[in-house]
């Protein structure tokens, strides 16, 4: 008689690897893997998560509809706020200022971080001085930077920067009170308060960079650009794609600099898209014009939203090869 053998016990690791192999899991198999204490210790974080972020979400969607003020009761309108948003004349300036905006500082504020952290890579001594020198901007209060700001953007000739241009013969200027000149002073000022961080996660990023590869270029002859450009900039395409999307969506939502500085002004030239959420909410009736607001903040998070994943499918390929 032949002696017949038990099959093996299938243990948490078996489980977990036929769901890998594309099996269908039961709510046994689910709670003998663990998935109940799992979904306990989960539990405090969705919730947390759930009604910080996903709450006021929600809430905005549904606000989105109706016409309120957090006072009165609200009245669904359907797509009424929508409409009033599309046909206000200010969206338009307001995108277009904010399209502007993040042109000036993609040009000037994203390569100006990646060119700082690259020769700080090269010093060899006081990197950690310099570092600490470039972060500095970003623990400054936004408020005190801009009293800062204001007092070196003064329009007289005793402005800080109306005196050192006058030494050369220029000015003075009206930096904030003139349209052509507010939105480049804005972007200045912003570019000089966010670039440390950026800095750091480049440096950071550089110390991944195997020094072999380094030595081996300057054993071959290469100067100083043929190694930013064949061993740094590959090695930090990742990190730079990143910041980038970062950057974009960040210059997007801009609104510090526009309320701090100008208010909008002169003559809305400095009006963005969240200054004229912040408009509808505070400034039209009262008790704000809420569902106005929250509809225009739907729409520039699905056009936010919908760049990004076209963004990423693009450079899926670039980001990893």
């Amino acid at each position: 008689m032949t002696a017949t053998t038990a099959p093996p016990r299938r243990g948490p690791a078996s489980h977990a690897r036929a769901d890998r192999d594309g099996r269908r899991r039961s709510p046994v198999t689910w709670f003998r893997g663990g998935g109940l204490s799992n979904l306990v210790f989960l539990l405090p974080l969705i919730l947390i998560f759930g009604v910080f972020s996903w709450f006021p979400i929600v809430r905005a969607v549904i606000m989105s509809f109706q016409e309120t003020n957090l006072v009165s009761d609200p009245t669904f309108v359907g797509l009424d706020n929508f409409r009033q948003v599309l046909n206000d004349p200010l969206l338009w300036k307001a995108v277009k200022n904010t399209l502007y905006f993040a042109f000036l500082a993609l040009l000037f504020g994203y390569p100006i971080p990646l060119v700082a952290a690259v020769l700080m890579r090269e010093v060899r001594r006081a990197r950690g001085l310099y570092s600490a020198l470039a972060y500095l901007p970003v623990v400054v209060p936004p408020v005190v930077a801009v009293l800062l700001w204001k007092f070196f953007y003064n329009g007289s000739p005793t402005g800080v920067f109306n005196t050192i241009l006058g030494w050369v013969g220029l000015g003075p200027y009206p930096w904030l009170q003139d349209a052509s000149t507010a939105m480049p002073s804005l972007v200045l000022a912003a570019t000089w308060a966010g670039a440390g961080g950026t800095i750091i996660i480049y440096l950071a990023a550089l110390t991944s960079v195997p020094p072999e590869l380094y030595d081996a270029s300057e054993v071959d002859g290469a100067g100083l650009w043929r190694k930013i450009w064949h061993v740094t900039l590959p090695a930090l395409r990742g990190v730079l794609f990143i910041t980038l999307i970062l950057q974009v969506i960040g210059t997007a939502q801009v609104f510090l600099e526009p309320y701090l500085f100008t208010g909008g002004g002169p003559n809305n030239a400095t009006l963005t898209i969240l200054l004229l959420i912040y408009r509808y909410a505070f400034q039209n009736s009262l008790g704000g014009d809420y569902g106005a607001a929250t509809a225009l903040s739907i729409m520039l998070a699905a056009v936010l939203a919908v760049f990004s994943i076209l963004y990423f499918r693009l450079t899926r390929s670039w980001s990893t090869s």
